[in-house]
């Protein structure tokens, strides 16, 4: 049991670096697309396109990654092998079915997403997100097999090499152009700009795909159980639906917004800026992710005990605390933090602390989701996530076309808002928990206050002006330690403290 629970912690710190290097690493990718792109509304088309590979990216998987690890562990009803043969079969007949209909509708389809000058955007784009389905298969089959350095060491070169084919395109090439004539001209085009980040990603794609065919042909050596289709088909529906409703709640900003101006530059412009300045707020985004690798793993392992129920109290009070650090932490420190783009982008600030807060009502809904995956209940998590999709989708098309993307802030906001305080009402009826609310509504209220007086004195001085929030956070910090997380009590550091 020990040597399971090692190799388990073990693999998952592999799989929950090697995600969150890679989002860090494709993050700092936007200080460089909002300087060398040409204006917000390239970084626009980048926003929205990648939203879309988001959400057909659920959609073509339809919820066979869960479904294959679901089957593959029973043994007694199907061997390994059967089951890693039919899902590759079922996902491959349904990413070429897809690029074969996609390719064969490009025009209009380009048209109707407002790129009919540049199709080859959208012609990438569904290439990529068609591949990236297929081989989301290969990599779940590394994860069944313990095989966590060859999966890290496989999406870590596909990351290395996407950000160095962008600087490499983006940067290195028009330097080249300008200073070596005729050295590049038999394959660069000048000005293409948002179109070779897609490049980059075709080529990144391809590699991965080749990369993974040794892991693939073990599948395709075995064949598919029709039969063991229909069940995994049947399975996977319902998580299909949660998929949908869930990444369309985080990306139905960004897929709406376009659709909802005349004017598609002056939609494109503002989407660019939205996008760019939303992208500050991932830092949030990357804290719930990284929480997210440590807990899963921490609530299963956990029986419905009164001590247990605790330390999921506990659980979600420092992870409420730890929340409010980063976002005011983020807040005070925004005018450094907003070198991370161009000037140009500046406009779209406004949208960070809406977009933090949105984030942390999500995180908490997460956290507060355990109540319906520990009573396999998990229909209530389709449940709210429709019931935010709703919200979103009319907070978005009622306001957008007067308040631009402010409303789409606003969106996701109210929409993760609504999911966390539905999800605890419910979820208090179904499995009780009790939460210390009494420590959350006092780190809330103070955080606020705290906010107030750090963001509106007018201290004209910048040097000053971040003195005084460093002063202000140390005191939320100070709090912190004398209130909930005494010196004395941490690793290494409480023995100095005694």
């Amino acid at each position: 049991m020990a040597g399971g629970m090692k190799r388990l912690a073990k693999e998952t710190a592999v799989y929950g670096l090697s995600s969150i290097i890679g989002r860090i690493l494709n993050w700092f990718l936007v200080p460089m697309y909002t300087r060398v792109l040409d204006g917000t509304g390239e970084f626009g088309i980048f926003t929205n396109l990648y939203a879309w590979v988001a959400f057909l990216l659920v959609l073509l998987t339809y919820g066979m990654e869960t479904g294959f690890f679901r089957f593959i562990n029973k043994k007694e009803e199907a061997g390994p092998m059967r089951v890693y043969s039919t899902t590759l079969f079922s996902i491959g007949s349904t990413s070429i079915l897809f690029i074969l209909i996609a390719f064969s509708l490009l025009s209009p389809i380009s048209d109707w997403l407002g790129y009919a000058e540049h199709p080859e955007y959208v012609g990438m784009m569904l290439g990529i997100v068609a591949v990236d389905a297929f081989t989301s298969i290969p990599f779940a089959f590394l994860r069944y097999e313990g095989r966590a350095l060859r999966f890290a060491a496989i999406k870590l070169l596909s990351i290395f090499l996407n950000i160095g084919l962008n600087v490499f395109f983006l940067v290195l090439c028009p330097l080249l152009y300008q200073h070596v004539p005729g050295a590049i001209d038999w394959f660069y085009i000048p000005g293409y700009g948002v179109g070779y980040v897609f490049v980059a990603n075709v080529i990144t794609t391809a590699v991965t795909f080749f990369v993974l065919i040794p892991d693939m042909l073990p599948g395709f050596r075995c064949k598919p159980d029709f039969a063991l289709l229909k069940q995994m088909l049947r399975y996977s529906f319902p998580i299909l639906i949660l998929g949908i409703a869930g990444v369309f709640n985080q990306t139905a900003d960004k897929i709406i917004f376009p659709f909802l101006f005349d004017d598609k530059v002056y939609a494109n412009e503002q989407l660019g800026i939205y996008g760019a300045c939303f992208k500050i707020a991932v830092v949030m985004v990357m804290f719930i992710q990284a929480f997210r690798y440590a807990y899963e793993p921490f609530i299963f392992a956990k029986n419905k005990t009164d001590e247990n129920t605790m330390a999921y109290s506990e659980a979600m009070k420092y992870f409420i605390i730890f929340g409010l650090v980063i976002f005011l932490g983020v807040m005070f420190y925004l005018e450094i933090l907003k070198y991370f783009v161009a000037p140009e982008y500046y406009p779209g600030l406004k949208v960070v602390p809406i977009v933090m807060l949105g984030e942390l009502f999500f995180g908490i809904y997460f956290n507060l989701s355990l109540w319906y995956k520990l009573n396999d209940q998990t229909q209530w998590g389709a449940y709210f996530s429709l019931m935010g999709c709703a919200v979103t989708v009319f907070i978005i098309v009622f306001f957008a076309p007067v308040y631009g993307f402010m409303a789409c802030a606003w969106a996701s906001f109210c929409c993760n808002l609504l999911m966390m305080l539905v999800s605890y009402f419910v979820g208090q009826k179904k499995f009780p928990i009790r939460y210390d609310l009494r420590s959350a509504l006092i780190y809330f209220a103070l955080a606020f206050i705290l906010y107030l007086a750090g963001m509106y004195p007018d201290i004209e001085s910048q040097a000053l002006r971040l003195l005084y929030r460093t002063v202000l956070l140390s005191i939320f910090l100070l709090f912190i330690i004398k209130r909930d997380l005494p010196l004395r009590d941490l690793p290494y550091v409480g023995r100095f403290f005694r």
